[in-house]
């Protein structure tokens, strides 16, 4: 009993501090204030011809919802669950995913001891991460908490997050959300993109049961979500994304065409990798570089949602000309050295092959939102 209790005691001791979201030193983004997701967000248009113009960002002046942003696993920390401490890492990611979002909404995205990278690759190589998954979701569902006590004063909000986000989103949505119509409420909408959420085959609900995939642009208390892979590279037998247990899919909903088809995708593509540096891209031939942080190829990326051989996914088409000055591929697949890991899909760029259809339809859903309360 003597040696129980100590153990006990000793776990106590060892559990790590709450995450105090009342110090704005651990929200990566808040409205009202200069940090990660008030950077340059200007986008170079490349046109057919190669010519080039600068697209200017414009905040929304008095945005009338918020957006809740949850970053994906970028952390560059050494230890197997990462600290509270804003690095650059965290600063790229929500510059490349969430800030754009500032154009229709107020933006929050508190930091989190997520699972590092070192952590992810310790799995990767079938080797025990030591990392506390658990964690990262206490500090998550602790924000948001924070957030609907003292920010939310009743206005509707978006749930965004990507990949390790979107799953710490998808378990609040299934915690605190599921079958709860009260909480549901001053939700519009939830976008966990990046990550498998299981469907019962031909069904918009599944593992959440009662919060459906979204079938229109004016629905509301629905969820966004996708993963991505090109239509000349399809998820392998083992892929990591798009396949689910038998008698169950992954939901794929095009965020262009929620009714379904394929759709031209208003694309905003990253010019520096979502993780770590990116080698300098030729985005139009003989062109010189481009120094903004986002590039747009107009008319030339398409995605529908598909299900075939057994995956279900969000497939990226590429509709080139080799006679045009412009670039015939995309970056985003995750390589390792030379080697592109083809499991992985365009994890990498999953938001950013529709990012600006994601902002247009969060403010669609807004404005639907605010005529139903």
């Amino acid at each position: 009993m003597l040696t129980a209790a100590i153990a006990i005691a000793a776990a106590q001791v060892a559990a790590p501090a709450p995450a105090d979201y009342r110090d704005t030193a651990n929200w990566l983004c808040r409205p009202g204030r200069e940090d990660a997701c008030t950077v340059n967000l200007d986008a170079t248009v490349v046109a057919p011809d190669g010519s080039r113009t600068i697209e200017k960002f414009t905040p929304a002046a008095n945005p009338k919802f918020d957006c809740f942003y949850v970053y994906p696993t970028v952390s560059t920390d050494e230890t197997p669950n990462s600290d509270l401490s804003i690095d650059a890492a965290e600063r790229r990611v929500a510059m490349i995913q969430a800030a754009r979002f500032r154009s229709v909404c107020r933006v929050f995205a508190p930091m989190y001891r997520q699972v590092t990278m070192k952590a992810l690759r310790a799995v990767m190589t079938g080797q025990p991460s030591g990392a506390d998954p658990v964690l990262g979701y206490r500090d998550v569902k602790a924000a948001f908490d924070d957030y609907m006590k003292h920010d939310n004063q009743g206005r509707g909000v978006v749930l965004i997050g990507h990949s390790q986000g979107a799953r710490m989103l998808s378990q609040l949505l299934e915690r605190e959300f599921d079958g709860k119509p009260a909480a549901m409420k001053p939700i519009i909408s939830a976008m966990p993109i990046g990550f498998n959420l299981d469907l019962a085959a031909g069904q918009r609900t599944g593992t959440l049961k009662s919060i459906p995939t979204c079938a229109s642009a004016t629905e509301t208390g629905c969820v966004v979500t996708y993963v991505s892979f090109r239509a000349t590279v399809p998820p392998p037998a083992k892929s990591r994304f798009a396949r689910a247990a038998v008698g169950m899919q992954v939901a794929c909903t095009n965020p262009v065409a929620l009714g379904g088809g394929s759709a031209t995708l208003d694309a905003y593509l990253p010019t520096g990798s979502l993780i770590g540096s990116a080698p300098a891209f030729a985005w139009s031939k003989g062109g010189a570089p481009v120094t903004t942080n986002f590039v747009k190829l107009p008319g030339m990326i398409a995605g529908a949602c598909v299900v075939k051989d057994g995956a279900s996914y969000f497939e990226m088409t590429l509709k080139p000309d080799p006679a045009d000055a412009r670039t015939d591929d995309i970056p985003g697949d995750l390589m390792v050295g030379p080697q592109r890991l083809d499991d992985w899909g365009l994890h990498l760029i999953d938001m950013n092959l529709a990012l600006g259809d994601l902002v247009k339809l969060a403010e669609v859903q807004a404005a639907a939102w605010e005529k139903k309360r």
